[in-house]
């Protein structure tokens, strides 16, 4: 039953209309090749109700190939690092499920250097699945990795190039990228454009580059800027194209995160040249029914089974629920970013603790802790280190935390010891407002000890103005330090509590007008209109319950559940968002 569901679903994507995936009529041979591709896996091995899981993601990836033997599977990069499982191997694991799983070709993202660009290099070597980024260059200008490879499929040379974000410079520990230089991505696509066009029928760039408007370069700009390019397999941005995205002729893809869908490219060529391109994601949800591959799934076991006993072991434990949410952790002040920081502040003995929301990954519920979830909430293994800066500078750190708001950034800053109120309204770098650190208002020529982590010390998240300080002591690791203060003091004072404030825009009233008498007129009757309360918007956290919210609102489940059209108020979701009437 599970195979017949997903050959239903594969049918659906693969199915050719009149021609099959190679055959000639009329003097016409048409070929399908079809692309299975995956992004931003971060490392998540095992399937989840929202995540297909690399166990199904092979089912998929075999019964495709017996539909379509012209397939082609891709990774657009940050696969290598992310979860414990991943972590404890230093990225090995993921290369065996990667190769087990049937990839061909992968590219390098920012977090694929986590571990250092030695050990990236070692796990090239041992790597089954070829790594290709053409933009990554090492002192002497030559390029680190396989720029690009060619690859007949059906008949079809199909010529595959990397690429990677320049971001990584500073979206990994710039310790981990030091003698790196990352190409401009423009003009390196121009020249595997130029170098393959007359060896191949299709160009594919794999790209771990993305497509937010933030980014230093993104996908859509490149396609703009390069012809020649038919394919953008992309990553980085965490974004979702359930059909893809037709820019001058290039059609980029992606397929979000964490392998919550799975995206398909159906490239349809006539007598060698491409026809048409389609794209289509499958999600975890459609997938539901299919069966796990017995082998990824041995290998699966063999692998928890290694690491069980480290990660089960229990280091801490939590009286309330602990809020790591993407979003919220990337945006604003939350229980989990306050604990973490008083963690860090109190390890160091220092006057200001700072942690970035980029390097707390998830929340934690009711109970114990044990160390495979504190791997897993810090997963970079990053050390805390004290520096003493100018209160001129915290407040040049504070400006580059909140210049990204409202959109989420890992360098959005938790702190503790210290508070401040921003203004959204103004330029970024022109947005702090006021700054308290302890009882009195920060002094731009006092120095401050501050603790940090060793990313954000050298620089990492464009936190250039630590740099220049040396380190003036060293202490654990965040995991460390968080569960012996979990443990010393538990989860008192990590309430959300203003540490971060936005101020809110004052529209001014209007001038007056002198008012013009008007011809007196019997007004008709008017029935009275209900004042429509305004709306405060709440994203769904791991753990909540309808009536748990509405509690803290002042309200009742029934209230919430009519308001905002529930069908089922016993079923609400991680990341919904539930509209609450002021009171």
């Amino acid at each position: 039953m599970k195979k017949k569901v997903l050959s239903l679903v594969l049918a659906a994507l693969l199915i050719l209309s009149s021609f099959s995936f190679a055959f000639a009529t009329d003097n016409i041979e048409t070929t399908r090749i079809t692309i299975i591709h995956t992004n931003d896996t971060h490392a998540r091995l095992m399937g989840t109700d929202n995540e297909i899981g690399f166990a199904k993601i092979a089912t998929i990836i075999k019964e495709t190939k017996e539909i379509n033997p012209n397939t082609l599977v891709l990774d657009a990069g940050d696969t290598l690092h992310g979860m414990p499982i991943v972590n404890i191997s230093k990225g090995e694991n993921a290369l065996k499920v990667l190769s087990a799983a049937g990839y061909d070709y992968m590219t390098i993202g920012n977090h694929d250097f986590n571990y250092g660009q030695e050990r990236l290099l070692e796990l090239k070597g041992m790597s089954e699945v070829e790594m290709l980024s053409a933009n990554v260059l090492n002192e002497n200008g030559e390029s680190l990795f396989t720029p690009y490879a060619i690859k007949e499929i059906g008949g079809v040379k199909i010529g595959i190039f990397g690429l990677t974000t320049p971001e990584t410079a500073y979206k990994t520990s710039p310790s981990n990228v030091v003698g790196l230089t990352f190409a401009d991505s423009i003009e390196i696509s121009k020249k595997m454009v130029e170098e393959l066009k007359d060896q191949t029928d299709i160009i594919i760039a794999l790209a771990h580059i993305g497509l937010d408007e933030s980014s230093v370069i993104t996908s859509q700009q490149i396609a703009e800027s390069v012809e020649g390019i038919d394919i953008i397999i992309d990553g980085h941005s965490h974004t979702v194209l359930d059909e893809g995205l037709l820019v001058n002729n290039t059609l980029i893809t992606q397929a979000g995160e964490h392998g919550k869908s799975l995206g398909f490219v159906n490239i349809d060529l006539q007598n060698g040249q491409i026809a048409s391109k389609t794209a289509e994601l499958v999600s975890a949800q459609a997938v539901r029914e299919t069966a796990e591959d017995p082998e990824i799934v041995e290998l699966l076991e063999e692998i928890n089974e290694s690491n069980k006993e480290t990660f089960s072991k229990v280091v801490a434990s939590t009286d309330i629920f602990l809020d790591g949410v993407r979003e919220n952790v990337r945006t604003k002040e939350t229980n989990l970013g306050n604990l973490s920081a008083d963690a860090v502040r109190a390890a160091a003995d220092s006057d200001i603790g700072f942690v970035n929301g980029g390097n707390i990954r998830i929340s934690l519920e009711v109970g114990d802790i044990t160390f495979g979830q504190l791997a897993e909430l810090f997963p970079f293994g990053n050390t805390v280190q004290v520096k003493k800066i100018t209160g001129e500078d915290l407040i040049k750190v504070l400006e580059h935390s909140v210049s990204g708001y409202p959109a989420a950034q890992g360098g959005f800053l938790h702190v503790s010891g210290m508070s401040f109120e921003f203004d959204p309204s103004m330029e970024a770098g022109s947005r702090v407002i006021e700054v308290t650190v302890g009882d009195s208002p920060l002094n731009k020529g006092t120095e401050y000890t501050v603790a940090i982590n060793d990313f954000l010390g050298i620089g990492g998240d464009g936190f250039t103005m630590f740099e220049k300080y040396p380190i003036y002591g060293e202490v654990g690791t965040y995991e460390e330090v968080f569960a012996e203060y979990l443990n010393t003091n538990g989860t008192k004072g990590s309430e959300v509590s203003g540490r971060i404030t936005v101020k809110e825009t004052v529209v001014e009233d209007p001038v007056p007008v002198e008012p013009v008498e008007p011809a007196p007129v019997e007004p008709a009757p008017v029935e009275p209109v209900e004042p429509v309360p305004a709306e405060v918007i709440y994203i769904v956290v791991p753990g909540d319950v309808l009536w748990k919210i509405a509690e803290q609102y002042s309200t009742t489940w029934e209230e919430l559940a009519n308001y905002n059209n529930l069908a089922n108020p016993h079923l609400i979701l991680p990341s919904q968002t539930l509209k609450i009437p002021s009171k």
